[in-house]
C-alpha cells in the first residue's frame, strides 16, 4: 500500500495547479511535483469540496466523524471501569487500594489514563507503585547532595572540589566530576565563581551527541538526514521554513512552513519526511541546538519513528554546513529575488522552487551532474544491492 502524501504537500501542489499560468497543463504540474495526473485531479476535486464548490464529505466532517467514534469508544471504556470498580470494591476480601484494578484493566485493553481519571488516581503514583519506588542510585545521589549542601551552606566560598573533600570527610566519597554535576544541577556556585553572562542565559544543553562530526556523506538513502529552520520577512510578517534533507542525494524529503517558529514546525517537517520516505527506522537526523530540536515533542517524534538524533555544537555553523548550503541556495534563488507582499506568495514560490527546480532541474557537481531525483533513481538499486 503506497504511503499517503502529507496534507501540507497536497495543499501546496493544488495551490500551484489552481494558480498555474495559461498554457501550463495539469500533466506538467504533476510531473514537476512527482505525482500522477490522476492523483492531482483527485486532490483538486477534494479541494473543490472543501471550498463548497462541489458536494461531498470535507476533511473537517471526516475528522468530526472520527472524533465521535473515539468519544463513543472512550465512553465504553469509562463504563467498563465503573462497572469493574463496583464489582472490585464489593469483595470484602480484597484490599481497598485500586492500583491492582488499574493493572487488570490495562491488561484488558483499557488505557491507564482512562482508568486513573475515572478512579481519581494519579498516573505517576500508579507507575511508581508498579515499579521500584526509589532506585539505589537515586538514594546514593540524594545522600551525596545532602553532604554537598551542608558543606556549601557552611562555607559558600568553597567550589565543587572543596565541597567534594568536605563531603568525603562526612562519609560520602565521590569523584570531583560527580560533585560538579550535582552542584551544577542545584546551582550551588561558589561566591567567588566566574561571572555569568550579562543576560544570565546559557546555551541549551544538547539532547543528543554529535554522531556526524561534519561528515555529511551517506552510502544509501535514509541513512543521514539534515534539518534546520530558516526565516524570511514579508509584508504580513515573517515566514518560517523547516526542511529535512537526505545527505545521500541532497533531496528535500520533508518540509513544513508556518508563520510561527514553534516545536510543532520541526515535528511536522519530520512527520512529512517519514510519510514520504516510508520505512526509515535507524536513520540519523542531524540538527543544531535550536530549542525546537531540543523540545520534548521533537524528541518524542524521533523515538516514535525509530530515528536517531544528532546535534552539533553551539555557535558552530560548520557542524550543519550541508543544510546551511541549501538555505543559501534558497536565499539567492527565491527569498532575496524580490520583496514579498504576502506569506502565501512566498510559500508558493518556495515550494515550487524546491519541487520543480531544485529536485528536477538543478544538476549538482557532487552527484555527477545529476539532479537529486535522477541520482536517487540511478543509484538506489546499487545501494540496495550493496
Amino acid at each position: 500500500m503506497p504511503v499517503p502524501y502529507p496534507q501540507e504537500f497536497r495543499d501546496d501542489v493544488v495551490r500551484v495547479a489552481l494558480n498555474r499560468e495559461k498554457g501550463v497543463t495539469l500533466a506538467q504540474i504533476a510531473m514537476d511535483f512527482g505525482v500522477y495526473e490522476m492523483t492531482l485531479s483527485k486532490w483538486m476535486r477534494q479541494a473543490a469540496v472543501e471550498d463548497g464548490e462541489k458536494p461531498g464529505v470535507t476533511r473537517s466532517e471526516s475528522a468530526e466523524n472520527t472524533e465521535l467514534k473515539k468519544r463513543v469508544r472512550l465512553l465504553e471504556q469509562e463504563n467498563e471501569v465503573l462497572r469493574r470498580a463496583a464489582a472490585y470494591l464489593s469483595q470484602a476480601n480484597l484490599p481497598k487500594r485500586l492500583y491492582p484494578l488499574v493493572r487488570e484493566l490495562a491488561a484488558d485493553g483499557v488505557p491507564v489514563a482512562v482508568a486513573c481519571r475515572m478512579l481519581t488516581l494519579s498516573r505517576q503514583h500508579y507507575y511508581r507503585w508498579l515499579s521500584q519506588p526509589v532506585t539505589d542510585a537515586e538514594v546514593t545521589v540524594a545522600y551525596r547532595a545532602n553532604a554537598l549542601f551542608d558543606a556549601h551552606r557552611d562555607d559558600p566560598e568553597f567550589g565543587y572540589r572543596f565541597l567534594a573533600g568536605e563531603a568525603e570527610t562526612a562519609g560520602e566519597r565521590m569523584s570531583e566530576r560527580t560533585a560538579w554535576r550535582i552542584c551544577r544541577d542545584n546551582a550551588w556556585w561558589s561566591a567567588f565563581g566566574k561571572k555569568r553572562s550579562k543576560n544570565g542565559k546559557r546555551p541549551g544543553s544538547a539532547v543528543h551527541d554529535d554522531f556526524v562530526q561534519r561528515d555529511f556523506t551517506a552510502d544509501a538513502p535514509n541513512q543521514l538526514w539534515l534539518t534546520d529552520i530558516t526565516e524570511h520577512p514579508t509584508s504580513q510578517g515573517k515566514l518560517y521554513l523547516c526542511a529535512v534533507k537526505d545527505a545521500f542525494s541532497g533531496r528535500i524529503v520533508g518540509y513544513s512552513i508556518d508563520n510561527r517558529m514553534k516545536a510543532r514546525l520541526a515535528v511536522n517537517a519530520l512527520d512529512s519526511a517519514v510519510a514520504r520516505r516510508g520505512d526509515v527506522a535507524g536513520c540519523t537526523v542531524h540538527s543544531d541546538r535550536g530549542s525546537q530540536f531540543r523540545s520534548r515533542k521533537y524528541v518524542h517524534a524521533l523515538h516514535r519513528h525509530g530515528l536517531a538524533g544528532s546535534m552539533g555544537r553551539v555557535g558552530s555553523a560548520g557542524d550543519n554546513a550541508a543544510m546551511e548550503s541549501f538555505f543559501a541556495l534558497l536565499q539567492n534563488n527565491v527569498l532575496d529575488r524580490r520583496t514579498w507582499a504576502t506569506r502565501q506568495d512566498l510559500r508558493t514560490a518556495i515550494v515550487t522552487w524546491i519541487e520543480r527546480t531544485y529536485h528536477r532541474r538543478r544538476r549538482q557537481l557532487r552527484l555527477g551532474r545529476l539532479t537529486p531525483i535522477e541520482y536517487e533513481t540511478t543509484m538506489k538499486p546499487a545501494a540496495l544491492a550493496a
